[in-house]
Formats: C-alpha cells, structure tokens, sequence
C-alpha cells in the first residue's frame, strides 16, 4: 500500500485495489469446506491448528470427527490426552495437539471458556501465533486482523514483484501492517479467506500460478514482468539431519508390544515399537532382544522405512519378531486394542501397517 511499511516493493503497490476483485472472486470461487459452515471461534480455530503443514483434503476427515468427539472448549479442556492424541494420530506434528488441550484449559479457567476476542489475547495462549490470532480473530470476530500464512506472502509477493526474503520475520511483520489498512468494513473474515483461498488455489507454489485464472492478474507485478515463477524469494533450508533407527514389531500369541516415548522432545509421550539407534545386523539385533529379555522363536526382516519430519530424517531398518515371551519392559497389547487404543505416530506407518495384516 502506498506510504505504508515494507520494502520499497511493497511501498510503491496500491494494495488496496485488490480488495474489491478478490472478494467478488471468492464469493463465487470459495471451496465448500467444513469448517466455513458456522465458523464459530472454536471450529476455526482447530481447524487452522489441523491445515498447519497438513493438505486440506486430508484435515477433512480429521475436523468433522473431532467435532463430533469434543464440540467444544470445555469438551476440549476436559478431554483425556490418550483420547485426544488418538483423535489426532495421523496428522503428525502432535505437540499442536498439547497446546490445544492446554489452551482450552486457559480459556475454561481464564475467559469462562470462551476463546479472547482480540488478537492480543488469543495469542497469550498456548500454540497460537499470529497467524492464527488473526485467523480466528478477522474470521470468527469479524476484526481487521490479517491471518499471515505462506499462502498470502506468496501471493503478496508476486503482486508486489518482491525479492524479499519471505522467509523472514520482518516480511511477515510489514505485510500485516499493509493489509490491516486495507481490510474492508464488515467484510474481515471473507477478506482473509479470500486472500487464503487465491494462494490454495490460484496463485500456487512450485512455480506453476494458474495466472489465466487469477482475478488479480491486471495488478500482478511478476505477471506483468514475467516472473511470476521466480517468485517468492525463499531462504533455502539447511539440509534435513538423518538419523537411523532399527525398529523392533515383537509379537506374542497375539499381541504386539509398545512401550511410551519421553514426555519431552520428538513425538513426546507418544506410543512406539521398540527400535534402537543404528543399522543393526541379525546378530546385533539378536544381543538386543537378549538384552530386553526376549526370546526370540522366530525373526523376519522387513522392508527398510524412512519418515521425514521438518528438520530430520528417520531412515529405519525393521524386523518382525516371534517371540517365546512377553517382556516387562514394554505394554503387550492385542492388535484391534492397538489400533483402538494407543496413538502410534506416523512416522511408524510402514510398520502399523505391516501389522494390519492380522489386526
């Protein structure tokens, strides 16, 4: 927006006259999705919690049956945390998780559950940023509040043919001091999830914009220069760090064991199948169970896995073990109870359903 903060990009685009075109765009063009239809406080804010690093189509699902489980902040705030990350397996990154049980116990206690109706407040509570302060707030409240995510800096930045680093801090600062200018009158939730909509939809990442589709194309910068696909300007990420693990189904008359991971850390309290750092051998594996105390009757090696999280790689070396006993260092549970009852990260996948074979 002219005479507004940001790079000199930013300063010298007239963001204002985008306002009109999106909006008429996305009241013909918005997805029918769930979370749109009665977007109280709650229901927006689990459902921009679950769309943080997780496709729309794949959160679905996961909404609707949480919804159904703990329709609200006081369901959410008295809810067991076994019930909860169940509920949540398969949707990774399960400290979100946590810190939505934690925040729904703030509010309960704090605002007589009901979630703050400011920005500033919302973001006091656990795992809520600015993104989603501003989500809930403009979406929910109604309030000027943008709602910052990668989709609005990119399609900011190709508006604006901006070669700042959208990666930073400061980028992210200086386009919601922009665009809370330009929200308009009574129209803040349609406004922010207009902006949302055209960067899911439109104006994609990967270099590949649906430019011909775009009811900002006659204001686009990069358009105009052609560098619509050069655009936004990323930091590359370090490289992701490799850890190899080798990890252990045992299995006894029909019953699989797991034990818990730390309460802190990686997948903190979460269950797992037993595994150790390394590429073990048959016969390393073999002094481990020993060392666990197991007797193996039988062992299988399986396909090598590997899961990638954001900063780390698991590349994991499997083995399917028969046991002649059941070790007390770990919880022994049938496989229906498995699947029912314990929340068994992804990141096992490979495993899990190896499993399911015979649950």
């Amino acid at each position: 927006m002219k005479g507004g903060s940001g790079g000199a990009e930013e300063r010298e685009m007239d963001f204002s006259k985008i306002v009109q075109p999106l909006l008429k765009w996305y009241k013909k063009n918005a997805r029918v999705l769930p979370w749109r239809n009665n977007p109280t406080p709650y229901r927006v804010w689990i459902s921009e919690i679950m769309l943080q690093q997780t496709r729309v189509e794949a959160v679905k699902p996961y909404f609707e049956r949480f919804m159904r489980e703990i329709p609200d902040v006081r369901a959410l705030a008295a809810v067991p945390v076994g019930k909860l990350l169940k509920l949540w397996e398969g949707l990774g990154y399960y400290s979100r998780a946590r810190s939505l049980k934690k925040a729904a116990q703030a509010v309960v206690e704090e605002y007589g559950g009901h979630l703050p109706r400011s920005a500033a407040g919302l973001r006091k509570l656990p795992g809520i940023g600015d993104y989603t302060a501003g989500a809930i707030a403009s979406i929910a409240y109604g309030l000027p509040e943008p709602a910052v995510d990668g989709n609005v800096l990119r399609v900011a930045s190709r508006l604006a043919a901006s070669r700042r680093d959208i990666s930073s801090p400061a980028v992210r600062r200086d386009l919601r001091e922009i665009l809370r200018k330009i929200y308009p009158a009574g129209q803040a939730g349609a406004f922010t999830q207009s902006l949302m909509e055209l960067g899911a939809t439109v104006c994609l990442p990967g270099g590949a914009p649906l430019c011909s589709a775009c009811p900002l194309a006659g204001l686009c910068r990069a358009h105009r220069d052609g560098v619509e696909t050069a655009l936004p300007v990323k930091a590359p990420k370090p490289p992701r760090r490799i850890t190899e693990l080798t990890v252990f189904l045992l299995l006894h008359g029909g019953r699989a064991a797991l034990r818990r991971r730390p309460e802190t850390g990686l997948l903190a309290g979460l269950w797992e199948f037993p595994n150790v750092p390394g590429t073990l051998s048959p016969a390393e594996a073999d002094a481990v169970l020993s060392g666990w105390g197991i007797r193996p009757a039988a062992a299988e090696k399986l396909p090598a896995a590997r899961h990638i999280f954001t900063h780390l790689e698991w590349h994991m070396t499997g083995y399917l073990i028969r046991a002649e006993n059941e070790s007390a260092g770990f919880i022994w549970t049938d496989l229906p109870g498995l699947f029912r009852d314990y929340a068994v990260p992804s990141a096992f996948g490979a495993y899990l359903n190896f499993l399911k074979r015979w649950a």
